[in-house]
């Protein structure tokens, strides 16, 4: 069976944040010094933390206090638990474990946009569909980096 030009087109993708994250995971494990907030998927958190923020203070009065509240907390999940997991990298099982807790918090993030959206709360498509985009690339790249920390990692 042939496969399309989309075929190819994500296969290719999908190869290069394998082989980013390879790269990224020896660049961790060689250079002693490097810090948590040097990490790109802590700094895309970063990023998604404050447009998550800016999103949520404008919706409607009764999503405020429940979804609004719910997504801030799913998405300073994800970073701190990259800083917690960083802090615990000489420990191989503890390590992943908080990039796991990560990436869970990434994929409930991305259920709570989908909510705000079904339900109406979100009524611009445009921006819906950039934080949504931030989201599920922070969680392939979570995915790609845990899989890297799973096979490199020396304990």
């Amino acid at each position: 069976m042939r496969c399309g030009i989309g075929d190819w087109g994500l296969r290719i993708k999908k190869y290069f944040y394998k082989l980013y994250y390879l790269f990224e995971f020896w660049r961790l494990m060689l250079k002693q010094n490097m810090e948590y907030y040097q990490l790109e998927v802590y700094l895309l958190a970063k990023e998604l933390v404050k447009d998550i923020h800016l999103m949520s203070v404008k919706l409607p009065d009764h999503e405020k206090y429940e979804t609004a509240s719910q997504i801030r907390r799913s998405v300073k999940s994800i970073k701190s638990n990259i800083v917690e997991g960083y802090g615990r990298r000489s420990y191989k099982s503890d390590f992943i474990h908080f990039l796991i807790i990560a990436y869970a918090s990434a994929e409930e993030t991305l259920d709570h946009l989908d909510t705000l959206v079904e339900c109406g709360s979100i009524k611009n498509d445009e921006a819906f569909l950039h934080l949504h985009q931030k989201a599920d690339t922070l969680a392939r790249k979570l995915n790609c980096f845990i899989k890297a920390v799973r096979k490199n990692h020396k304990t």
